[in-house]
C-alpha cells in the first residue's frame, strides 16, 4: 500500500517506492474494480504484487495505520495475502489477533453523517434523518456489548474475496484470501455477515442455508435474528459513503446510484424487520 496522489503508476515511481527491485525488469498492469482507490499489479522475477494508491482525501473516514496493522494480523492467520510494504510505517508481527480499531455500526453510521455535513452538501430526496433514527432504534434493540465484537472485515464484497487458481493447491495454505482491509476492526460479527449479504443479494433461502452452515447447528436462530437486525446498517453505511465520494473522489463512478440503491435497501430491511419481528421502527 502506497500513500500518493491517485496518479498513474509508473516505472520511475515504483523504483522509488521499491529500490530494492530496481535492477528488475518490471510489469505494471492497471487493475480494474476498485471505486475507493487505484490498484496495480507489477510483476517481475523478484515476486508479483499489488500495488494500492490511495483515493482522494480517503484519510477523512479511514485510518491507513490501522488497515495496515490489520493486514498484517490476519495475514499471520492464512486469510489475508501478506503486506508486502507500508509506508511511512511499518508494524511489528503480533500473534494475538485482535484490532486495535473499534467498528461500532451504529456510531460508525454517525462519523459518516458527520463528514457528510462537514461537505455542506444536500440530499432531500434521502430522509437521513429518519433512516437513521431507525437505526438508533436497532442499534438499541440490538443492545450487544462491544466486549463482545470479534475481528471483522467490514467490506466483504466479492471483489475483496481472492480465489487461488487450479493448480495452486499444494503450494499455499488456503484457496480463499481476504484482502482490502481499510474498514477492519473489532465489530459484531453479525454486521459482518449481514454486509456481506447485502453486497450479494442472494434469496433469504439460500441465506438461511449459509447461516446453517456457519452456525454448525448451534444457535441457529439466535444467529439469523441478528445477521437480519444488522442488515440495514451496512447499507446505511455505504450510502452515505457513496454521497460521501461522489463529493470529493476524482474516480469515475456512478457513487450517487450506487448509494440510492443502498438507501432503498435499507428501508426495504427496516420494513421487513418490522413485519418479521414486530418492531416499532
Amino acid at each position: 500500500m502506497i500513500s500518493l496522489s491517485a496518479e498513474d503508476l509508473t516505472e520511475n515511481t515504483f523504483y522509488k517506492l521499491m529500490p530494492e527491485w530496481k535492477n528488475s525488469k518490471i510489469e505494471i498492469e492497471e487493475l480494474k474494480g476498485g471505486i475507493t482507490n487505484k490498484l496495480y499489479r507489477v510483476k517481475s522475477h523478484k515476486g508479483d504484487i499489488i500495488v494500492r494508491i490511495y483515493g482522494d482525501k480517503t484519510d477523512l473516514f479511514i485510518t491507513r495505520d490501522w488497515e495496515a496493522d490489520s493486514m498484517e494480523r490476519v495475514a499471520q492467520i492464512g486469510i489475508s495475502p501478506q503486506l508486502v510494504k507500508y509506508l511511512p510505517k511499518r508494524f511489528n508481527n503480533s500473534f494475538y489477533i485482535k484490532l486495535p480499531k473499534l467498528f461500532n455500526p451504529y456510531i460508525e453510521v454517525r462519523k459518516m453523517e458527520c463528514i457528510l455535513n462537514e461537505l455542506r452538501v444536500k440530499y432531500p430526496e434521502f430522509d437521513i434523518k429518519g433512516i437513521i433514527k431507525s437505526l438508533k432504534e436497532l442499534h438499541d434493540i440490538i443492545n450487544l456489548p462491544e466486549e463482545k465484537y470479534t475481528v471483522c472485515h467490514n467490506d466483504l464484497l466479492a471483489d475483496n474475496f481472492i480465489l487461488a487458481p487450479k493448480g495452486y493447491k499444494n503450494e499455499i495454505e488456503q484457496l480463499i484470501y481476504l484482502i482490502d482491509w481499510e474498514y477492519a476492526g473489532m465489530a459484531p460479527k453479525y454486521y459482518d455477515i449481514a454486509d456481506m449479504f447485502q453486497e450479494i443479494l442472494v434469496p433469504r433461502e439460500t441465506e438461511i442455508s449459509i447461516i446453517e452452515h456457519y452456525c454448525q447447528g448451534r444457535n441457529f436462530d439466535e444467529n439469523l435474528y441478528f445477521i437480519e437486525m444488522y442488515k440495514p446498517f451496512p447499507d446505511i453505511y455505504w450510502f452515505l459513503w457513496s454521497l460521501i465520494q461522489a463529493n470529493i473522489s476524482k474516480i469515475k463512478f456512478d457513487f450517487y446510484d450506487y448509494g440510492k440503491t443502498k438507501f432503498l435497501n435499507a428501508k426495504k430491511n427496516i420494513q421487513f424487520l418490522a413485519q418479521e419481528y414486530n418492531l416499532k421502527i
